[in-house]
């Protein structure tokens, strides 16, 4: 039985890599390098563009819940990331070139995956098929999709945080430190007086953007450019990405906002500037960012950049168990398919593989209960709403529990890990029976 997966990305990595180990014969399409996009810069698979953090780890943090149910279905992302991670305290942060690489190889190393480096541009609705080309689909395979599913054109832009290199960075000023000394100490935080913040600030309002007209009308929200949520107000900042609290200097003293870095690769050659996501030119890029006390010499590794990100009108077009309503042999999956994130990219790769493994069995789907991270995030795109918007894991989109609201987290993660084994366990007997 052969199976096409469109895209290599972390959804399509992660669905070929279970479908395979099922036995299935895999055909992976991704176009790279014989066509590349505006984000990407290698021909790995699960190439990371944004940010090399996974988020939190915590069990009492919904991404870090998700991750932990994940893990019951064998994520071959979460083994990369966790062989690949880079410090940042409760974060799960990696080195970005080691962990594609790696999902790289073990696809690579699997003989019944055939990748096949071409741009797919027509979907055959006769063959069983995972959709997970995720945000930078090509034009050409969108126009497609959208003519087969009656779409009107879905997209957001979405921002890029600046890599500086380590060496440039003044150590004089910067100092390691977690915030309330929670874990180890593994983000740099440049601190900021309240004249150092508003001189930067000020610059930073008025710093030139790359012009691209509709971008301001269309942009998400969690993945706002620095520069936009600065227009929004100065508090915006220092309650936000630029927050202070917690992170006393090592002289005692509170600095009035707070500029963190986050290590970027295995050798702490390069960091990643926290929150800075930024639409502005290179150049202010370099002018204002050097306004940021141990930035004064800061040199780019990479600039940060803003890029189209397409997803489709999942509620019309979905179920939750990522099956296509209008052509059954169709899954989709990642961002494609209206998550937001990269753990709930690779996340919804494990369902649609599981999803449709056991259509191809005949076998009923799974839908994955509401009281699991990946169940509500799957039921949240695929219910009927105006004005859709991609969603990532949150504790807003679970059913409510009757404790006190202290004990809220913890009892929503025992609740989610209780539910996915009972989700594991139904799978099994499914596919077996």
């Amino acid at each position: 039985m052969k199976i096409k997966i469109i895209g290599g990305g972390l959804a399509g990595s992660e669905a070929a890599y279970h479908l395979a180990k099922l036995g299935y014969d895999v055909i992976l399409y991704e176009m790279r390098p014989n066509k590349m996009t505006g984000a990407h810069s290698t021909s790995n698979l699960a190439e990371l563009v944004c940010s090399n953090s996974l988020k939190s780890s915590s069990l009492t943090n919904a991404c870090g819940i998700l991750k932990e149910e994940m893990r019951y279905f064998d994520s071959l992302c979460l083994e990369s990331a966790d062989i690949n991670s880079v410090p940042a305290g409760q974060s799960l942060a990696v080195d970005r070139d080691k962990f594609s690489q790696y999902i790289t190889n073990k696809i690579k190393e699997i003989s019944n995956i055939k990748i096949i480096s071409e741009e797919v541009v027509k979907i055959d609705p006769n063959d069983f098929t995972i959709i997970a080309t995720g945000p930078l689909t090509s034009d050409a395979l969108g126009e497609n999709i959208k003519e087969l599913f009656g779409l009107n054109d879905y997209y957001f832009y979405d921002a890029q945080a600046p890599i500086i290199y380590a060496d440039s960075i003044n150590y004089n000023i910067a100092y390691f430190k977690s915030r309330y000394d929670k874990g180890t100490a593994d983000y740099l935080n440049c601190p900021m007086t309240k004249e150092e913040f508003g001189r930067f600030y000020e610059e930073l309002i008025k710093a030139e953007e790359v012009n691209t007209p509709e971008f301001e009308l269309k942009v998400f929200e969690a993945c706002m450019p620095i520069e936009v949520l600065a227009k929004r107000g100065p508090q915006t900042l220092t309650f936000g990405p630029l927050k202070p609290v917690g992170l006393r200097k090592p002289d005692g003293t509170s600095p009035y906002a707070v500029v963190q870095l986050r290590q970027d690769d295995v050798s702490k050659t390069m960091y990643n500037i926290v929150g800075f996501q930024t639409h502005l030119k290179f150049g202010e890029q370099k002018r204002v960012f050097s306004l940021i006390p141990g930035l004064e010499n800061v040199r780019f590794a990479k600039y940060g950049r803003m890029h189209k990100n397409t997803y489709i009108n999942a509620p019309k077009i979905l179920n939750a168990t990522l099956q296509s309503k209008k052509y059954p042999n169709i899954f989709f999956a990642g961002q494609l398919s209206g998550v937001e994130g990269y753990v709930e990219s690779f996340a919804t790769g494990i369902v649609a593989a599981i999803n449709l493994d056991l259509f191809i069995k005949g076998k009923e789907l799974i839908t994955f209960p509401k009281e699991t991270i990946i169940g509500a995030l799957l039921h949240y795109i695929s219910s009927p709403q105006d004005n859709f918007l991609p969603m990532n894991a949150n504790f807003g989109i679970l059913p409510s529990v009757d404790v006190n609201k202290k004990a809220r987290k913890e009892a929503y993660s025992l609740r989610a890990i209780e539910k996915i084994k009972e989700v594991k366990a139904l799978y099994e007997r499914r596919r077996n029976n």
